[in-house]
């Protein structure tokens, strides 16, 4: 399987299981005042009309969100065309499917709906949903994979090879 086909399967699976869980969020009445899951998580329905930990909310409008998520979202596209390799390829999937799913949100809420509020105690870190966990993890990837050597790196090795005719 090349780089583009897993790419494409990641954003795919990123964006049916964001909207999945948010709409089970939007759809369960309980989760308007919270419902603890464990001592450190709770479900609890919020709408960010912001970006990450709500910066922005209320200081560009939703449409500029979309129009600033629709150029990175074009960009990634064309660097996931030209990936060199699977792990590069599933990690720009994964970046993309969240964020497509959260564009999807912006359009049709003008916000995006969060329910995962993880608390220690008092202090609770910003509610999120499973696309921003999708475009963290595909970062964390591609940050990983800038860290591995050259020859850790099989496929890029063998084009390189390839290319030399060695």
């Amino acid at each position: 399987m090349n780089a583009r086909i897993l790419g494409g399967l990641c954003a795919v699976a990123a964006f049916v299981i964001d909207q999945g869980t948010k709409a089970l969020a939007l759809n369960t009445p309980a989760l308007e005042r919270g419902v603890e899951v464990l001592p450190f998580l709770n479900l609890v329905r919020v709408l960010n009309d912001g970006v990450s930990f709500g910066m922005l909310g209320g200081v560009v409008p939703w449409w500029g969100l979309i129009a600033l998520a629709g150029v990175i979202v074009a960009w990634l596209l064309i660097w996931l065309w030209k990936a060199p390799d699977r792990l590069t390829g599933a990690a720009l999937g994964l970046i993309i499917g969240g964020a497509l799913g959260n564009v999807l949100d912006r359009v049709r809420y003008q916000a995006v709906p969060d329910f995962l509020d993880f608390h220690y105690g008092t202090y609770h870190w910003p509610s999120f949903n499973l696309a921003d966990v999708a475009i963290f993890c595909g970062a964390a990837l591609l940050c990983w994979d800038s860290f591995r050597s050259a020859k850790n790196k099989p496929e890029r090795n063998h084009r390189k090879e390839s290319a030399t005719g060695k």
